[in-house]
C-alpha cells in the first residue's frame, strides 16, 4: 500500500474504509514509540481528539456532508493559539499560558473535520534555524539524531517526516517551514504574506511572520491551503490579511518558464552535493520541457542583513508585551515595577531572544533608525520590486532551499551568523512576501548517514495555487515515492484501521 498523506487518509475515512479512532490509535502509538527520542511533541490532546473522532464518526453515520480534512491528524506549532492548551511558543516566560480562543487557521481546521492531536516544540518565539533554542527540548532529526531538524517550526517538521501525522502546521517567519521541511525530506509551504490569517500567531516580525502547513506531499499543501483560507476570502479579525482569489495553476510543466539565479544559488557557501542534487533537478525540469531562464537578483545578497535587521526590530516591539503582567510567568525583582519586569524578562527569556532584541532595540534607537532600520526598509522595497520585474516573464523562480543539508546539532549554536547564513535561500520570500515552497529532491550522504536535500520554488506574490502547481509537477516528474526515514514506519490506507 501506498503510505498515507492527508488526502488519501480523508478519502478512506470518508468513505468509511477507515476509523478515525484506528487512525489516532496509529498516531498516538507513533508518539508514544518515538517521541522520546525525536522530542517533537510538547503536549498531547488523546482525550479531545478521540471525543471529536466519535463526534466526526457519528457526523458520517448520519450521511451529513464531510469536511475538506475528515479525520486528517494534524499536528500545531506551539505559537499558534488552541483553545485550552498550552500555548509556550517554546519560552519558560510564557510557561502554562492557554489561550481562551483559536487562532483563525485552527478554526478553519476545525469545521474541516481535522483532529487536532497536540503541539510541537519549537525555537523559542521561532528565532532558530535549527530547533536548539527551544526553552524546552530540542526536536532531533529522524534521519539522523546527532543533526538538526532545522527551525522554527522543528517540531512540526519531525511529526510529519517520523509518521505521527501526515499535515503539521507551522509558521514561517524567515524560512521556519521551508528549512526545516529540507532537513527533515518533506514538503512546506509558505504562503504570498497575507494569504492565511494571522489571528491567533503569536507575532515575532509582524511584516514577515505567516503560517505554512508541513505535509508529505505537495497535493496536501494544496489542500491545505483552500482549507485554512476558505475561499481566499480575507480575515476581519487581520488587518494584514488579504482577499485572494486562486491563481491560475499550470497543468504541465512544458512551457514553464523558471528562472535560476546561479551567481547566488550555486556559489559560494552552497555544499558541493546540495549543489549536484540541484542541478540534477535542474536537468529533470529541462528533460520534461519546463525552460529554464538565467536570471541576476542584485539584491539577494543583502538579504540576510535586511531580513536580521527588521526582523530583530518587530521581535524587539512584538515581545514588549511579555513583562511579567499580563501574560506568562513573573519573577519578584527588588521590589520595584521595573525590576519585577526586568528580572522577568531576564529571567523568562532564553539567549537568543535576548540577542535580539537588543539587536532590535539598538537599530530602532535614536541615531542608528535611520542607519539601520530605514536602510533595511529600503532594501526590502528594491527587493520586491526586483522579484516583481523578474516575474513579468517567469512562472516561477527554482534555487535549492538551503544551501546545506541538516547540519549536527551544536555545530553552529557558538556562532550565531553561521546559523543565520542557513536562511540565505529562505529570507527573500519572506521579505518580498512572496509564495515558497520547499520539496525533496534526492538526499546526499554526510558522515555516514543519508540526508534529504530541499528544493524551493518561489512565485510572484499571490500566485500561490501557481507556486505549489509548479512544485507538485515537479513531483510527480521526480515520480520517487515519498519515504519516511528509516526505522520511522508510516501507516498505510487499506482496510478497517489501515496497517503497518
Amino acid at each position: 500500500m501506498s503510505p498515507v498523506d492527508a488526502t488519501a487518509l480523508r478519502d478512506a475515512s470518508r468513505d468509511g474504509t477507515r476509523s478515525l479512532q484506528a487512525t489516532l490509535d496509529e498516531a498516538f502509538a507513533a508518539v508514544a514509540r518515538h517521541d522520546g527520542e525525536l522530542s517533537a511533541m510538547s503536549s498531547l490532546d488523546e482525550e479531545g481528539a478521540r471525543r471529536r473522532a466519535g463526534e466526526l464518526e457519528a457526523k458520517r453515520a448520519r450521511g451529513e456532508e464531510l469536511g475538506a480534512l475528515f479525520g486528517v491528524p494534524i499536528v500545531v506549532k506551539s505559537n499558534l493559539c488552541v483553545a485550552g492548551w498550552e500555548t509556550h511558543c517554546g519560552s519558560r516566560l510564557l510557561a502554562g499560558y492557554r489561550p481562551p480562543y483559536d487562532a483563525t487557521v485552527i478554526r478553519h481546521a476545525r469545521e474541516a473535520d481535522a483532529l487536532l492531536i497536540g503541539n510541537a516544540h519549537m525555537d523559542e518565539f521561532a528565532m532558530g534555524s535549527s530547533g536548539e533554542n527551544s526553552g524546552y527540548k530540542t526536536a532531533r532529526n529522524p534521519w539522523d539524531l546527532a543533526r538538526a531538524p532545522g527551525g522554527s517550526s522543528s517540531g512540526s517538521a519531525v511529526a510529519v517526516s517520523a509518521g505521527y501525522v501526515p499535515l503539521a502546521l507551522g509558521s514561517d517567519t524567515g524560512g521556519s517551514v521551508r528549512q526545516p521541511a529540507s532537513f527533515c525530506g518533506v514538503a512546506g509551504f509558505k504562503p504570498s504574506y497575507g494569504r492565511l490569517s494571522r489571528f491567533g500567531l503569536v507575532a515575532y516580525g509582524s511584516s514577515l511572520d505567516q503560517v505554512g502547513p508541513l505535509a508529505t506531499s505537495v497535493r496536501d499543501l494544496e489542500l491545505a491551503l483552500a482549507t485554512l483560507a476558505p475561499g481566499g476570502a480575507r480575515d476581519p479579525h487581520d488587518a494584514t490579511s488579504v482577499s485572494a482569489p486562486s491563481s491560475e495553476a499550470p497543468t504541465a510543466l512544458p512551457g514553464l518558464r523558471l528562472g535560476v539565479h546561479r551567481e547566488a544559488y550555486v556559489g559560494a557557501g552552497v555544499d558541493a552535493d546540495v549543489r549536484e542534487r540541484f542541478e540534477e533537478a535542474l536537468e529533470l525540469l529541462r528533460a520534461n520541457g519546463a525552460e529554464l531562464v538565467d536570471v541576476t537578483l542584485a539584491t539577494s545578497e543583502l538579504a540576510i542583513p535586511a531580513y536580521y535587521v527588521i526582523a530583530t526590530a518587530e521581535a524587539s516591539t512584538n515581545l514588549a508585551r511579555f513583562e511579567g503582567v499580563r501574560y506568562g510567568q513573573r519573577h519578584e525583582g527588588d521590589g520595584s515595577l521595573a525590576g519585577m519586569m526586568s528580572r522577568t524578562r531576564a529571567k523568562g527569556f532564553g539567549p537568543e531572544v535576548k540577542r535580539r532584541i537588543l539587536l532590535g532595540t539598538y537599530a530602532l534607537s535614536e541615531g542608528y533608525r535611520e542607519a539601520w532600520y530605514q536602510k533595511a526598509l529600503d532594501t526590502r522595497a528594491a527587493m520586491a520590486a526586483e522579484y516583481e520585474r523578474a516575474f513579468e516573464s517567469l512562472d516561477a523562480i527554482v534555487s535549492p532551499t538551503s544551501p546545506t543539508a541538516a547540519f549536527e546539532l551544536g555545530a553552529r549554536t557558538r556562532d550565531p551568523l553561521a546559523m543565520y547564513a542557513a536562511d540565505v535561500m529562505t529570507v527573500p520570500a519572506n521579505l518580498a512576501g512572496l509564495p515558497a515552497v520547499s520539496v525533496p529532491c534526492g538526499t546526499v550522504r554526510e558522515g555516514g548517514s543519508e540526508l534529504p536535500v530541499g528544493l524551493q520554488f518561489m512565485a510572484r506574490r499571490g500566485a500561490d495555487e501557481r507556486c505549489l502547481a509548479v512544485a507538485r509537477l515537479y513531483e510527480e516528474a521526480h515520480g520517487v515515492p515519498w519515504r519516511a526515514p528509516g526505522g520511522f514506519a508510516r501507516a498505510s490506507v487499506g482496510s478497517e484501521g489501515g496497517g503497518r
